[in-house]
């Protein structure tokens, strides 16, 4: 299989702390694209805050984290975390596009299921039972 389930946590300017302390509690690879790196600065004090962050290990865990912009709502306990499933491989799109229907049913689309200028797809949307899925394929991020 090709898609995988990784938990996605929101933080209000704490996500690059927090990674750097799960790299260091579980090794393996740290990434950080911020704002300013995919620009998409809508406030310019928030441009060196954690627009993607990941930590991955090869055979353990994952955690993909990012600071919600001050133009979002963001309640500490109460929308703290995500459900990310990340597609890759040849047949990675088809398999997202295929959850993503299932999954859109009665949900809220909070961004459309579409190529973004950070992945090759990607969209987000809250489920019938009040759960946040982000859904995306995997792409080479080019800065």
């Amino acid at each position: 299989m090709s898609v995988r389930a990784v938990t996605h946590l929101n933080f209000r300017g704490d996500a690059r702390a927090a990674l750097t302390f799960y790299a260091s509690a579980f090794g393996g690879d740290l990434a950080v694209v911020t704002y300013k790196d995919a620009g998409s600065v809508q406030e310019p004090a928030e441009a060196d805050q954690v627009m993607w962050g990941q930590v991955s290990t090869a055979d353990g865990p994952c955690v993909m984290a990012y600071d919600v912009p001050s133009g979002l709502p963001w309640n500490q306990g109460e929308n703290a975390f995500f459900v990310s499933l990340r597609g890759d491989g040849p047949d990675g799109a088809d398999e997202i596009g295929a959850y993503w229907e299932k999954l859109a049913e009665g949900a809220t689309v909070l961004r459309p299921l579409a190529p973004a200028e950070w992945a090759p797809l990607y969209g987000m949307l809250r489920d019938r039972f009040g759960v946040t899925w982000v859904l995306d394929v995997v792409g080479e991020y080019q800065a």
